[in-house]
């Protein structure tokens, strides 16, 4: 299959994928798109999709060959990206997404690269911590490990060289930036971003229903606590009482 309408191309992604590439920039206008189409692939095309995996700017889309061809999918894929742009472009397909609020106790041990981005930056720690906490951050796609959120928006007075050597092993719930990007370590990792802070809150857990606290196309909101506060939602945590807070954030 060749290129589509407004720029949108569908090369073919092994036997029974098809990458629907919307762009070749990081732009929030067009990751909309991609979750608009993901969500409406998956709810109106029965069991021929097996399984959609959004990225920054293309839709991966893993479909039964014995239930839809290639060339019918890249039809429906046309007509639904048409139906999109005619019922009023990116902001029709999401008026709302969740915004889920991220507590993160900023320095010292918890992020023990603070002093760096403050100093990099010409700025105070409390500047950094204030302009990194004042804005919900777009998760454009999870990756790297499972639930690592790659967080779009961030400012960059506060951007900041990773590591130049990656750490081996980092716990679980550290806030970093890399670059002009900004994240959250959900699981124990190697890492290479700067570590300003740290969440007390699970954002992976397997063992849950659902396993993973947002969504690619959700926003996240950091916000700063103290070391006490840490504690107490820490305990609250593992005692299974913690509720995060989430809010709505209109858009178009």
């Amino acid at each position: 299959v060749g290129d589509c309408m407004n720029g949108i191309k569908l090369p073919q992604a092994g036997e029974q994928g098809l990458v629907v590439e919307f762009g070749n920039i990081i732009d929030e206008v067009v990751n909309i798109k991609v979750h608009r189409l993901a969500k409406q692939l998956t709810r109106d095309s029965g069991s021929a999709i097996l399984e959609v995996v959004p990225t920054y700017r293309s839709l991966l889309v893993y479909f039964d060959p014995l239930e839809c061809s290639r060339r019918d999918l890249g039809e429906l894929i046309t007509r639904l990206a048409l139906a999109g742009e005619a019922a009023g472009g990116a902001s029709s397909g999401r008026d709302a997404a969740n915004i889920v609020h991220i507590p993160v106790c900023y320095g010292g041990e918890f992020g023990p690269d603070l002093d760096f981005v403050a100093t990099h930056n010409n700025l105070t720690v409390d500047q950094v911590i204030a302009i990194h906490t004042s804005t919900p951050y777009l998760v454009y796609m999870l990756g790297f490990t499972p639930g690592f959120p790659y967080l779009g928006g961030m400012s960059e007075q506060i951007a900041a060289p990773r590591l130049e050597k990656p750490r081996v092993k980092i716990a679980a719930g550290p806030a970093g930036i890399a670059g002009s990007q900004t994240g959250l370590y959900p699981v124990e990792s190697p890492g290479g971003w700067r570590i300003i802070g740290r969440t007390p809150i699970e954002a992976f857990n397997p063992e849950h229903p659902n396993p993973f606290l947002f969504a690619a196309g959700d926003y996240l909101q950091f916000k700063a606590v103290s070391r006490d506060e840490f504690g107490a939602i820490r305990r609250e945590v593992a005692a299974g009482a913690y509720r995060p807070e989430i809010t709505s954030l209109q858009r178009g």
